[in-house]
C-alpha cells in the first residue's frame, strides 16, 4: 500500500497553494466590489451590494513564478509586502546570534533550571497568561517571532522539547486573539468597520479568553509533563539530537557553568529591557516593523559592547544569527505569495461575494454560526486581522440587521473565526515562522494542535449561538 512517508517541507506547501490559487484565477470570474472612503477607519471599504463581474485577469506561468518574489515587493505597483517582516526577523536574529556569543543567555538558563528545579511545568502556564495578554490587548503576532530563539532552549534545558516552547507562545498569543478584548488591530478595526463600539460584546469576548486560556493551558502543561516523563512519547522525538545540537550546541549541565559575570549581567539586563521598550513602542508608540528591526540592531551592537565582544566577534555573531533565520525570513515572503496571487487575479472579492450570498437570509443562529464558519475561510486566504476586517465587516455586519442579529455578535464571530483558524493555516508568516525557527515539521504541528482547535470551534460555536439566543 501506498503510504506518505514525510509531510510535505513548508516550502513546497506554499508553491503548491500559490499554483492552486493560479489555477482558480482561471476557474473563479474576476470581480470587484465598489469602495468608497471610510473617514473613521482612514482606508477603502467595500460596498455591501455592490459586487461586479470585471474582464477575467487569470495569473499565468511566469505571474505564478513572480508571485513568492512580489510577496515581499511588488515591482510594478511599489507596494510593500512582507520585506518588513522578513526583515525584522533577520535583526532579530542577529541580536540572538550576539547575545548568544557574550555568554550570558546561557548561563542564565543554567541558573534558571537550577531555581526552578521540580517546578519548570509552572514556566507554562505562566508565560502564556503573558502572551494572551499580549494577543488581546494589541494584537501580539510578529513580534513574538523574538521570543522563540529565547524561550527554546530554556524549555529544552528543562526536559521539555521546542514543540513545548512554540505551543506555549503560539497558543498563548493565539488565545490572545481568539478572545481579542480591546485589540487595536483587530477588534477596534472591525467594531469600527462595523459601525458599532469595540466594547460592546466584550463579555463574550471575556468568556472565549477565559475558556480558552485554562483549556490552552491544561493541554500543553499535559503533554509537557508527559515527555518530562518520558522523552519518547514527544512528537518530535526522532529529532532530539538535531534540536539538541542547534539550541543548546555542547553546552555543559548547568552545575558545571560559571557565574554570571558582571557584564553578562548587563547584557541581559539590556536583553529584557530591549523587549519591554519593544512592547511598549508597539502598544501605546505606533511602532511597526522599521522601528522594532532598528531597535533590534541598536541593542544587538551595545550588547555586544557592553559583552566585551571584539568587533570582529560582534560582527560576525550578527552576521552567523541572521543567517540561522534565513528561512524564516524567506518563508514570511512566499506565503504572501498567495495573496499577491489572489489580488492580481481579482478573484478576493468574488469569494467574499460567494459569502455574502451564503449568510443572506439566516435565522440568528444559523446566521452567526455560517458567518464564524465563513470567516475561518476567509482569514486562511488573508490571514491578516485588520486586512479581512476591513474586506469584511462592512459587507457581513449589515447583513445581520436583516436576521435579528446584532453587529456586535458579528465582530466576536469575525474575531473567534480568524483567531482559531490561525492557529493551522499555512498562509500565516507567523505561524510557519515560528514552525521554521523550532525546526517542526507543519504535519506534526498540525498533530499536536488539531485537537485544541477542535475544542475552540466547539466552544465558539456554543458561545455564538448562547449570543444568538439571548441578545438578538
Amino acid at each position: 500500500m501506498f503510504r506518505i512517508k514525510k509531510f510535505p517541507n513548508t516550502f513546497t506547501i506554499l508553491f503548491v497553494l500559490i499554483a492552486f490559487f493560479s489555477i482558480l484565477t482561471y476557474l473563479l470570474p474576476a470581480g470587484k466590489y465598489v469602495r468608497e472612503m471610510n473617514e473613521q477607519l482612514g482606508r477603502e471599504v467595500p460596498v455591501p451590494g455592490s459586487y461586479h463581474i470585471i474582464e477575467s485577469t487569470p495569473q499565468g506561468f511566469f505571474e505564478t513564478l513572480m508571485a513568492p518574489i512580489s510577496g515581499f515587493y511588488d515591482p510594478i505597483s511599489g507596494v510593500i509586502g512582507a520585506i518588513d517582516v522578513s526583515l525584522f526577523v533577520l535583526m532579530v536574529g542577529g541580536f540572538l546570534g550576539i547575545v548568544t556569543k557574550t555568554g550570558a543567555i546561557d548561563t542564565a538558563i543554567a541558573r534558571i533550571m537550577v531555581l526552578l528545579k521540580g517546578r519548570e511545568i509552572y514556566m507554562i502556564p505562566i508565560l502564556m497568561c503573558l502572551f494572551a495578554l499580549g494577543g488581546t490587548s494589541y494584537g501580539m503576532a510578529e513580534e513574538s517571532l523574538a521570543f522563540y530563539g529565547l524561550l527554546i532552549p530554556i524549555f529544552m534545558t528543562a526536559r521539555f522539547d521546542p514543540l513545548v516552547a512554540v505551543a506555549v507562545i503560539f497558543v498563548g498569543t493565539g488565545v490572545g486573539t481568539l478572545g481579542s478584548t480591546i485589540n487595536p488591530f483587530g477588534t477596534v478595526i472591525a467594531s469600527n468597520a462595523a459601525s458599532v463600539d469595540f466594547i460592546s460584546g466584550i463579555d463574550l469576548r471575556f468568556i472565549i479568553l477565559g475558556v480558552a486560556l485554562v483549556a490552552g493551558c491544561a493541554y500543553v502543561m499535559h503533554y509537557a509533563r508527559k515527555i518530562q516523563r518520558d522523552p519518547s512519547a514527544s512528537l518530535i522525538a526522532h529529532l532530539h539530537d538535531e534540536h539538541r545540537q542547534h539550541f543548546l550546541g555542547n553546552k555543559a549541565d548547568s552545575s558545571e557553568l560559571a557565574p554570571l559575570t558582571l557584564s553578562q549581567k548587563c547584557v541581559l539586563f539590556l536583553f529584557i529591557l530591549t523587549f519591554a521598550i519593544m512592547i511598549y513602542g508597539v502598544s501605546s508608540q505606533g511602532w511597526w516593523m522599521a522601528e522594532m528591526a532598528t531597535l533590534f540592531i541598536f541593542m544587538g551592537i551595545l550588547c555586544g559592547i557592553v559583552g566585551r565582544l571584539s568587533e570582529d566577534d560582534l560582527i560576525n555573531s550578527f552576521v552567523a544569527g541572521a543567517a540561522d533565520l534565513i528561512g524564516v525570513a524567506l518563508i514570511v515572503g512566499v506565503a504572501r505569495g498567495i495573496v499577491v496571487i489572489m489580488e492580481a487575479g481579482n478573484i478576493t472579492d468574488t469569494i467574499l461575494s460567494y459569502a455574502e450570498t451564503l449568510v443572506a437570509g439566516k435565522s440568528s443562529i444559523l446566521f452567526i454560526n455560517t458567518v464564524y464558519w465563513i470567516e475561518m475561510l476567509l482569514s486562511f486566504i488573508v490571514p491578516s486581522t485588520s486586512g479581512l476586517a476591513v474586506m469584511s465587516m462592512p459587507i457581513l455586519a449589515p447583513l445581520s440587521d436583516f436576521a435579528n442579529t446584532g453587529r456586535e455578535l458579528v465582530v466576536t464571530a469575525f474575531m473567534s473565526g480568524i483567531g482559531t483558524i490561525l492557529f493551522i493555516t499555512p498562509t500565516y508568516g507567523v505561524l510557519m515562522g515560528g514552525l521554521a525557527i523550532a525546526k517542526i515539521p507543519y504535519g506534526t504541528w498540525l498533530k499536536f494542535i488539531g485537537p485544541l482547535v477542535g475544542f475552540f470551534m466547539v466552544l465558539n460555536t456554543i458561545v455564538l449561538s448562547v449570543g444568538a439566543a439571548l441578545y438578538s
